[in-house]
This record gives structure tokens, C-alpha cells and sequence, in this order.
């Protein structure tokens, strides 16, 4: 039996660079979020589900946006392997 796996969606092919506040964060996986890097429950009837980022202190972060990284929700440069 063959099972086709879903891919995600690439807003974007750069990170998504910037300095976040202690706090909870959601990142989008699906790709689908119009508020990107951040899931707004676009993934709803997906097989995705959003990434829970922990923030202890103010930092600077990049956040993946081909949504390809092996190590989500941070950007591992897998988008300059992607076409």
C-alpha cells in the first residue's frame, strides 16, 4: 500500500529573521497561516499541526519559512537546496 505524504506549503524561501519576547509561540507548519511565521489555525482539516515554540528570554531567532527545516521551527538552510 502506498501512502502519499503531504507537503508543506513555502511562503516563503528565506527564514523569517527576528528578536521574540519571553513567551509562547505557535509556528506555522502547514504553510497556509496568513500571519506567518505564526499559525492562525490554517492547518484545520490538515494533517499539520503548528510547532510550540518556548521563548525563556528576549532573542534574536530565524524561524524557517520554506517550512522544510529538519529542525523546526528554526531555519536550517534546507530552502537553498530547495527548486
Amino acid at each position: 500500500m502506498y501512502y502519499e505524504v503531504a507537503e508543506p506549503e513555502s511562503p516563503q524561501k528565506s527564514p523569517y529573521t527576528m528578536d521574540l519576547k519571553p513567551g509562547v509561540y505557535w509556528w506555522c507548519r502547514c504553510g497556509r497561516s496568513n500571519k506567518q511565521p505564526f499559525c492562525d489555525g490554517s492547518h484545520k482539516d490538515t494533517e499539520f499541526a503548528p510547532v510550540k515554540l518556548e521563548i525563556a528570554a528576549t532573542r534574536r531567532v530565524s524561524l524557517c519559512g520554506c517550512k522544510h527545516s529538519a529542525n523546526q521551527p528554526y531555519c536550517d538552510g534546507t530552502h537553498n537546496s530547495l527548486d
